[in-house]
């Protein structure tokens, strides 16, 4: 046997006009939310911070031990960004290293311009290049990485 409970309807909630919501809320929800339910709290007055620990595989390393208390550089071997979350992830990683390590890049083409990047007043666009010297990077082409890498 099957019993079937009634459950009330929820009162139609009047339609709202594809205006944006009052300022200071994100949405209609959250202003009737505070309007009805939550009339005792306050709304958006404080904010939090939070890190999000993840991990990074890169594609090389070379641990140079000449320098004192050795040095290691993280390589990463990048055709293209494929968008700008990707970049964003390596500006975290450098963020995350120690003084005796660095993320350098080795591009396939340095002058490939970033995904999404805009026309300059020059006609030109924001490269990989670009990119890397802008946000602290070393970068090299297959033809200019150090020799020394190379060798065992």
């Amino acid at each position: 046997m099957i019993f079937r409970m009634k459950v009330p309807r929820p009162k139609a909630v009047k339609k709202r006009s594809k205006q944006k919501p009052p300022k200071g809320y994100d949405s209609w929800f959250e202003y009737e939310l505070h309007q009805r339910q939550l009339r005792a709290c306050k709304c958006h007055t404080e904010t939090v911070e939070y890190t999000q620990v993840k991990t990074y595989h890169p594609d090389f390393i070379y641990r140079d031990n000449r320098v004192k208390g050795g040095w290691t550089v993280f390589i990463e071997a990048k055709g293209r960004f494929r968008d700008r979350g990707e970049a964003r992830k390596y500006i975290d990683v450098k963020q995350g290293l120690d003084k005796n390590e660095e993320l350098v890049f080795i591009f396939w083409n340095a002058q490939t311009p970033m995904p999404g990047a805009r026309k300059r007043v020059d006609g030109t666009r924001l490269t990989h290049g670009d990119w890397a010297v802008l946000n602290g990077f070393r970068y090299f082409t297959e033809d200019t990485i150090p020799a020394s890498w190379g060798i065992k």
